[in-house]
């Protein structure tokens, strides 16, 4: 697909009675009718540009490495993206193709790793503490209520200090829930078992802590995969089986779109942060603003892909009956 010269590898009344006329009903209200999607031309729609997909792991006030940030680095980062237009989305739905974003918008995946208490944590009333990642997002989202506040979380198991109100608060408002093995394993020094074992292991800890939720993605810790790079998306162990869409790198660089050349068995993925890394967020973001033609900006219609004719050769053949060139 691009373009991109990557600098790294890169949700009666009652009847009346026998002896009255019934009253004639008003007339309902009539419905607003949602206003038709502009034309994609108009608003330079790109539906195989880049998906910047960031990856966080502490928010707290004390930083202790490059992958953290303070929780008004935190603010400060989503006030320009929705600044920006972005909208956030889950990695679920980003790799199976479910964006119904408003046009003119562009789709963002915020995943953390880990399952800190710097990500979800309860304040002594059980309400959600507000200088944590979630209680963050859930004060954007009120302030900004076309900004949907939803994260996807790749956790371990005993999740944000072993809190069982955690994962069913996570799956109630609408974040979705992923692997990222039951002890953060490096998967790379297991044998095949040990690695099936992990992965289910932190399936059926999810699943049994938030029952009806199904994990969908997995992030790799630290960025590694098993030898057989096979069973980071598939397996089963014990009489389970697991399998992912999608597979999470640690990465420097913005995904495909999920229309186009993507490889869900390693989609890439971008350090938050401003200037603590090579390639950061600050880095990308500066980078999709300076090149909006590369960005994925939405058409505002679902139903349909809308994208500059000469990208036509990249619509993945799944995809080929939503085409809509211009």
């Amino acid at each position: 697909m691009f373009r991109l010269v990557p600098a790294l590898l890169l949700t009666a009344v009652l009847p009346a009675c026998a002896t009255e006329a019934a009253p004639i009903p008003a007339d309902p209200p009539a419905a607003t009718a949602k206003p038709a999607p502009p034309n994609p031309a108009e608003i330079a729609a790109n539906e195989l540009g880049f998906v910047p997909v960031l990856m966080y792991h502490q928010i707290t006030p004390n930083p202790a490495g490059e992958y953290d940030q303070t929780p008004a680095e935190f603010r400060d980062e989503l006030e320009r993206l929705y600044r920006e237009g972005y909208r956030p989305v889950t990695a679920a739905r980003y790799i199976s193709g479910d964006l119904d974003l408003p046009a003119g918008t562009h789709p963002v995946i915020l995943t953390f790793d880990d399952s800190t208490g710097s990500q979800l944590a309860f304040t002594g009333t059980g309400a959600v503490a507000p200088d944590s990642a979630a209680g963050i997002l859930t004060e954007f989202a009120a302030r900004y209520p076309d900004f949907r506040p939803v994260a996807t979380f790749y956790v371990n198991n005993e999740p944000f200090g072993n809190d069982p109100r955690a994962l069913p608060w996570l799956a109630a408002n609408g974040h979705e829930i992923g692997a990222h093995t039951a002890d953060h394993a490096n998967l790379a020094s297991l044998d095949a078992d040990g690695v099936q074992r992990e992965l289910v292991q932190n399936v059926r800890a999810v699943t049994t802590a938030a029952p009806g939720v199904t994990v969908r993605t997995m992030a790799l810790p630290l960025g590694v995969y098993p030898r057989d790079r096979t069973l980071a998306a598939a397996g089963s162990w014990d009489g389970t089986p697991y399998r992912f869409d999608a597979v999470m790198l640690v990465g420097s660089n913005p995904a495909p779109a999920p229309y186009g050349a993507i490889d869900p068995g390693g989609v890439p993925r971008i350090r938050s942060g401003r200037g603590a890394v090579p390639f950061d967020s600050g880095y990308w973001l500066d980078w999709l603003a300076a090149h909006p033609e590369q960005r994925y900006t939405a058409d505002g219609d679902p139903a349909r892909i809308s994208f500059p004719r000469h990208l036509a050769a990249e619509v993945d053949a799944r995809w080929v009956d939503r085409a809509n060139p211009y």
